[in-house]
């Protein structure tokens, strides 16, 4: 489903990814590790097209990410790439529902069934009585909680995670981390997870481990 292919990306005289080369399967579970200034968050980023690369190339659905207008671009991510930070990054002046259902709104999905959706999924994480609730009034696995459900809105096939347990206590990081499995099971999603809990990363279907630049 994702084929990444020799790709290489440097910032001035910092060379960051060098060659990568990795395929990854409808359905499949991925965790990347590695120490910090390895490149798993410019990998992530490059494969979310939230970067782009000095070279090599990108498919995801048999589609060259790169060989697309950045108009075409960014209807590709909207549809496609659902993505879980470490920091939330809600918009605090908005409610849980309102924050879930942006990406909807962006792909020009109506409000009212952007709403619908949103209960929906809002709902099945547990944050149902909660949806009228700013962030401030949330807790940490609430909010991550919040994330993904935005990250959800468009059905996207492929979630993309950067650390996202990293601000949560372990009882929330455990939830967090089973709840990708049963997202997957319920959707069929694909999920790419950067992280440093090794618990998270020892779950998934692989564990690729990247060393300056490279997966090794």
């Amino acid at each position: 489903m994702i084929n990444v292919n020799n790709i290489y990306k440097s910032y001035g005289a910092l060379k960051v990814l060098k060659g990568v080369s990795l395929t990854i399967n409808k359905g499949e579970i991925i965790s990347i590790v590695g120490a910090s200034g390895a490149g798993k968050t410019t990998l992530l980023h490059i494969i979310g097209t939230l970067d782009k690369p000095d070279g090599g190339t990108v498919e995801i659905n048999s589609i060259k990410i790169f060989g697309l207008s950045d108009r075409k671009l960014s209807v590709f991510r909207n549809k496609n790439i659902g993505f879980v930070f470490q920091f939330h990054h809600l918009l605090p002046e908005f409610t849980a529902l309102e924050n879930v259902c942006f990406p909807a709104f962006i792909a020009g999905v109506s409000k009212s069934e952007a709403e619908n959706k949103a209960k929906e999924l809002l709902n099945y994480l547990g944050l149902i009585d909660r949806i009228n609730h700013k962030p401030t009034e949330l807790s940490g696995g609430e909010q991550q909680r919040v994330a993904v459900a935005r990250a959800l809105i468009n059905n996207p096939s492929v979630i993309l995670a950067d650390e996202p347990s990293g601000n949560l206590d372990s009882a929330s990081a455990k939830d967090l981390h089973q709840l990708f499995f049963t997202l997957r099971e319920k959707y069929n999603q694909t999920f790419v997870i950067v992280t440093h809990n090794q618990e998270l990363a020892n779950m998934a279907d692989r564990k690729l481990v990247m060393r300056d630049g490279v997966i090794v």
